[in-house]
């Protein structure tokens, strides 16, 4: 039983570099597929209207 209050962390040699773990908040989940599938969709949008104009 842990709570976030227990949580204990270690300095890291990063090189200066802070995390800030319970701050972050995803504002967007999307899947590595969907990444995928949308740049292959605006590579063919931008594909069709260099043969339209």
């Amino acid at each position: 039983m842990s709570s976030k209050k227990d949580k204990i962390y270690m300095p890291s040699g990063v090189g200066g570099l802070i995390r800030y773990p319970d701050e972050e908040k995803e504002v967007i989940k999307l899947k590595p597929k969907h990444v995928v599938i949308i740049v292959i969709g605006i590579a063919v949008f931008e594909l069709a209207l260099n043969f339209l104009f």
